[in-house]
């Protein structure tokens, strides 16, 4: 189970609307809450369209034991920086936290090679969530199994998983 970290970005469900609150699922033992004013541009008149069941990227601002851990979609400077409600039509899916990391790390192998193969739109979350997006849904689906499978696969078995898919 996921546990809030100040600081990380992850991958949230909205479960409701309360008032100027929004409630999230972050995977872990409790829900976080994100205000519509933690939006780049937002004030109370200009509200960011946010509905239940969408899924927002963002960071935690607030993480401890004794709090509801509270989530923002802006860096200190109030841009988003990539954060915000992330687009309809790509697949969600979770994997491990150890996963996560390696992906996340810098020039990471892994998203180097499957950018190789297919242009396509990434969003990892430190929750172990990841969002991803091909042309096509084909594409979208042969990318989430080749990021699932690289859990278990050594570089040499994912180069050449990956040969095969490009015709090699």
């Amino acid at each position: 189970q996921y546990v809030p970290v100040k600081g990380d970005h992850v991958i949230g469900i909205v479960t409701a609307k309360a008032g100027d609150v929004f409630k999230l699922d972050v995977g872990g033992s409790e829900q976080a809450s994100l205000s519509y004013l933690a939006f780049e541009g937002a004030t109370k008149r200009n509200r960011p369209n946010v509905q239940v069941g969408d899924l927002i990227y963002g960071q935690f601002l607030v993480a401890n034991k004794d709090m509801e851990p509270e989530m923002v979609c802006i860096d200190s400077s109030g841009r988003s920086s990539g954060m915000g409600i992330i687009g309809q039509d790509g697949f969600l899916f979770k994997v491990s936290l150890g996963l996560i990391r390696k992906l996340l790390a810098p020039k990471c192998e892994i998203i180097q090679e499957l950018s190789q193969l297919y242009p396509f739109e990434l969003v990892l979350g430190m929750n172990g969530r990841i969002w991803v997006k091909a042309k096509t849904v084909q594409q979208t689906l042969i990318i989430v199994n080749i990021l699932e499978a690289c859990e278990y696969m050594t570089a040499e078995q994912r180069k050449q998983a990956l040969a095969k898919l490009s015709g090699n």
